[in-house]
């Protein structure tokens, strides 16, 4: 018996020992790594640019703000962050929506899109691509961030117009319970896009509901709607009674009619009004690598099912030969299911690789104690950012750029996994 304990004990330390020195040589791994500094330091250069999600777009998005915002207080003063940020509270809809993005304001604007304009801010013309279901929770989630780098809680009682910020964060909440919530299955629907994507597939462009438009619920939107509700109920704790039972519900009825348990993963979607695919093609297979991340985000998946997914992310990296995980999804839908051309097999959001997605999942790895798989899995992102001389906005499958090559977006979401990393 003493001999067993012996022993025991002498391969428990040998154990702890191997662990001490795998950790001691990742920490240096980390802290000397050359992508990382390279990365940091172009992510620091061109957010100083400004606020417009990259090269080739006028506007200010909320959805990529809310990415890069923590990157920007690094460079820019807390004032200049809130300007935007009231600028969204300014132009707020109604019945509490949230545009997409505002762009200086001109007589002669393209009329491509649905201009929105508001007198409490006639500086700037706004839009929303309606197809989508993550305004309202990207701004909640950007003024959460923005008290968390700033301290400034102060935004909270500012008033814009009758309402303070705090009301109209409750108030753009509400909205997605009004308009965008399906009392059937007890989720907030959108229109039918690729994972996280902003194109349906019954229109050239794609971009606002139609006619045609199939009616989906789907894993982002509401892993958006949680996190939000989460910063929601942290930043005014009085709301906490009303809306952390609404949270519980969504959080319960994603688990019971989203996550397919027999594959582990999420479906795609569950269509409302039928489904704009083939008959023939079975989405059920479909990988959501973007939703996925953001469902971790929300707390949805247990770190088990964290590992699972992670290793089948890495099995569609290696089936399609893509260059990281920020794959959108895996397999790709078939060529044509969408009108607009840019979504083409493996094109644009149908299997294009976006860092803005793939780093995020970096980050819930570091949250979740998976270190070493985020370093692992953060190299290729940060190596292509050397090779390029850029943020790119997405990759093809064979790791080639495209898009904005100033994406604020894939710098934010980078620059906060490496910290991460180096904390």
């Amino acid at each position: 018996m003493k001999a067993i304990t012996f022993f025991c004990t002498l391969f428990l330390l040998m154990s702890c020992g191997t662990r001490e020195v795998s950790q001691e040589n990742l920490q240096a791994r980390i802290q000397s790594n050359e992508y990382f500094a390279f990365t940091k330091s172009k992510a620091l250069e061109i957010v100083k640019g400004g606020f417009n999600a990259g090269e080739g777009y006028g506007e200010v998005w909320i959805r990529d703000y809310n990415t890069f915002i923590e990157l920007s207080a690094e460079v820019f003063e807390p004032e200049v962050l809130k300007e935007n940020l009231l600028v969204f509270f300014r132009m707020q809809g109604e019945d509490g929506n949230i545009i997409d993005g505002f762009s200086p304001k001109n007589e002669n604007e393209e009329q491509r899109y649905r201009f929105i304009y508001s007198d409490m801010e006639p500086r700037y013309a706004g839009h929303k691509n309606t197809v989508e279901t993550d305004q309202e929770t990207s701004l909640v989630q950007t003024v959460y961030k923005y008290i968390q780098v700033t301290g400034d809680k102060e935004i909270l009682n500012e008033s814009v117009g009758s309402k303070t910020v705090s009301e109209r964060l409750e108030w753009a909440m509400s909205f997605l319970m009004n308009h965008r919530f399906n009392a059937e299955y007890g989720l907030i629907w959108g229109a039918t896009t690729a994972d996280w994507g902003d194109v349906q597939p019954e229109h050239d462009w794609g971009v606002f509901l139609t006619d045609d438009t199939h009616y989906a619920l789907d894993i982002y939107d509401n892993a958006m709607f949680l996190i939000a509700l989460d910063n929601l109920m942290e930043l005014v704790p009085e709301t906490k009674q009303k809306w952390g039972a609404v949270r519980d519900q969504i959080a319960k009825d994603v688990r019971t009619h989203l996550w397919d348990e027999e594959r582990q993963k999420f479906i795609p979607h569950i269509y409302l009004n039928g489904s704009p695919f083939p008959e023939d093609f079975d989405e059920d297979q479909v990988f959501y690598h973007g939703g996925t991340a953001l469902a971790i985000e929300a707390g949805l998946l247990s770190k088990e099912e964290i590992k699972v997914s992670l290793d089948k992310m890495l099995a569609n990296v290696e089936a399609s030969g893509a260059g990281s995980i920020g794959l959108t999804l895996y397999p790709p839908y078939p060529d044509g299911s969408f009108k607009n051309p840019s979504m083409s097999y493996y094109g644009y959001q149908n299997g294009g690789d976006w860092t803005w997605f793939g780093a995020r999942m970096i980050q819930q790895l570091v949250e979740y104690g998976f270190v070493e798989e985020a370093y692992d899995n953060l190299l290729p992102m940060v190596k292509r950012v050397k090779d390029n001389d850029g943020f790119y906005e997405w990759y093809t499958v064979d790791n080639q750029p495209k898009g904005s090559g100033t994406f604020r977006g894939s710098a934010g979401v980078l620059y906060t996994a490496i910290i991460m990393l180096e904390q």
